[in-house]
């Protein structure tokens, strides 16, 4: 991180295995630390612009091979991550796999359980974080406005807050340009140096 006083953040949190850490290094032209398997990395990767910070949280829900209380341990650490941070957080970014979405939130529902994605959603709102979701992966999808608006009703956020992307082909321009709405709202034109 950077030395600066942060009056500004924006994080980036989802699933892991969904192109978050790629989605963050094309936004902020930085090369970020990844665990060796999905979801073994539990340390934050910050950037800093001014008085911006850009955070991509560790990867949360169920992994494969990895133990429950490690899982655990990265949900505690978000949750309280976010609400000792939530007055300076000018939105949450939170990155699905579009393609998989409506499969692992039938899941989670066919088990009575709320879908950790929507989940994090409502948290974010009831800390009084914008919520942004990335539609990731959007070129492995058909029917790519009906899933939009299943992905907006399910995740209960405005349609125009649900932004298609493609991290991995750098195809990133809609969430750069929701995120400097946001800065612009804010009156912090200042801070669009921080995309690259």
């Amino acid at each position: 991180m950077g030395s600066g006083r942060v009056n500004i953040e924006i994080i980036f949190t989802g699933r892991s295995n969904v192109g978050k850490s790629t989605l963050f290094s094309h936004l902020f032209g930085v090369r970020v630390r990844k665990g060796k398997r999905p979801g073994t990395t539990i340390a934050p990767n910050f950037y800093s612009y001014r008085d911006l910070l850009a955070t991509d949280l560790p990867g949360f829900g169920y992994v494969k091979g990895v133990s429950r209380g490690f899982n655990e341990r990265v949900k505690d650490f978000i949750v309280h991550y976010i609400e000792e941070n939530a007055s300076r957080i000018a939105a949450g970014v939170i990155v699905i796999d579009s393609k998989a979405f409506r499969e692992v939130v039938e899941r989670w529902d066919s088990r009575g359980y709320i879908p950790v994605d929507v989940e994090m959603a409502d948290f974010l709102r009831d800390v009084g974080v914008e919520v942004i979701v990335c539609a990731n992966k959007f070129d492995k999808v058909e029917n790519g406005e009906e899933v939009l608006e299943y992905i907006s009703s399910r995740m209960s956020v405005d349609r125009e807050r649900v932004i298609p992307t493609v991290a991995k082909k750098g195809d990133i321009s809609g969430v750069k340009n929701t995120l400097k709405d946001v800065l612009a709202r804010r009156g912090r034109v200042d801070l669009f140096g921080a995309f690259k």
